[in-house]
């Protein structure tokens, strides 16, 4: 198993996630010291590519991904896949709203934009990504294809592995590893910096 992988099943994650669904008290506070560290890792990933002076620190981000996730007792869990593609989105949400913020706060707030070519695999270390520029290509991207779309979600901001991604979206590892090449074609495309010629 690498660092990134998600949490075995020697502590149950999906049935502590059933039995948080189920309103059972205390699943929450069982569950979170089981995937907090691979959430942490998670959240460190997805800001690799941030100045360094961010003011949004990894631990704060999983305590704000924990406090969204407190507020979803009515989702009906599955599996820790779903869990963990669902935190997934919860980071870029947050990531976005903070990046959206500092922006306003500042009027540019001291981003720049890197081709997705960049980033081979997923945050690609030193690497710095306008977040906002990013999710907007996104957002475009998911009126295509939305499972693209989320494919580059879950492995950039979840930074999940082809075979991870495959069994959260319960289709094949090639289909992922396909659209995964095709979507960071497309946004790369639309994220090239204005100066480069087409």
């Amino acid at each position: 198993m690498t660092d990134e992988a998600i949490p075995s099943e020697s502590v149950d994650v999906t049935e502590l996630l059933h039995a948080w669904s189920a309103g059972e008290p205390g699943a929450l506070e069982r569950l979170i010291p089981v995937v907090e560290g691979a959430l942490r890792r998670r959240a460190r990933r997805a800001m690799a590519g941030e100045r360094p002076d961010h003011t949004l620190e990894p631990t704060a981000l999983v305590n704000e991904v924990f406090l969204r996730l407190a507020g979803h007792e009515e989702v009906s869990w599955i599996n820790r896949s779903q869990f963990f593609g669902f935190s997934a989105q919860l980071m870029r949400r947050i990531l976005v709203d903070h990046a959206r913020r500092r922006r306003r706060d500042k009027r540019g707030g001291g981003f720049k934009l890197v081709a997705l070519e960049q980033v081979q695999e997923p945050h690609g270390a030193g690497t710095d990504l306008d977040l906002l520029a990013l999710d907007e290509a996104l957002t475009a991207l998911a009126a295509l294809s939305p499972r693209q779309s989320r494919i580059v979600e879950l492995r950039y901001f979840a930074g999940l592995t082809i075979d991870e991604t495959a069994e959260v979206l319960e289709i094949s590892a090639s289909l992922v590893s396909k659209e995964w090449t095709l979507s960071r074609a497309w946004l790369y495309d639309r994220l090239r910096p204005p100066e480069e010629p087409r």
